[in-house]
């Protein structure tokens, strides 16, 4: 029978960086607060848990990047919203968001769990940020939880 890692999700002793992006500060502070709501339900201190707000969502994988590479966190979790205007802008946005962000964890080999959200219109939005789609927030926190404890077992030592 082959060995198989399935983490739980108890977060204690373990330290988080939320970065969120105050461009459309409402939808994202609704899933930093979703977020949080899980890492403490599930034994994360207050002291454990760090959160950074930066401009927008261009600018969350570089913060992400800091808190990564600052050795302090077993997971950083990246929150922001792009709504879609009148031009591809938002698409350019979310695209460098996201590949900065898968960058970021394969070059730091720290867990950078994506949740910036590219919605086409503000019911979307509203929608996975606590509306009929759950809240994205909370799912990401989950998954940070799973990823830092699956890298403790992983991980050389």
């Amino acid at each position: 029978m082959p060995r198989v890692h399935r983490p739980e999700s108890d977060a204690r002793g373990l330290r988080f960086c939320v970065v969120a992006a105050r461009f459309n500060e409402a939808y994202v502070t609704r899933l930093v607060d979703a977020a949080l709501a899980v890492l403490s339900e599930r034994g994360a201190s207050d002291e454990d848990v760090e959160v950074a707000w930066v401009p927008g969502s261009f600018e969350v994988p570089l913060a992400c990047r800091w808190a990564a590479r600052s050795g302090r966190f077993d997971a950083v979790l990246a929150f922001g919203l792009v709504l879609r205007g009148e031009t591809e802008h938002f698409r350019l946005v979310a695209d460098a968001a996201s590949n900065g962000l898968l960058r970021v964890a394969l070059d730091t080999d720290v867990p950078v769990l994506n949740g910036v959200l590219a919605a086409y219109d503000a019911d979307q939005a509203a929608s996975r940020t606590g509306g009929r789609h759950g809240n994205r927030g909370a799912e990401v926190a989950l998954a940070a939880v799973q990823m830092a404890l699956l890298r403790r077992t992983l991980e050389p030592a």
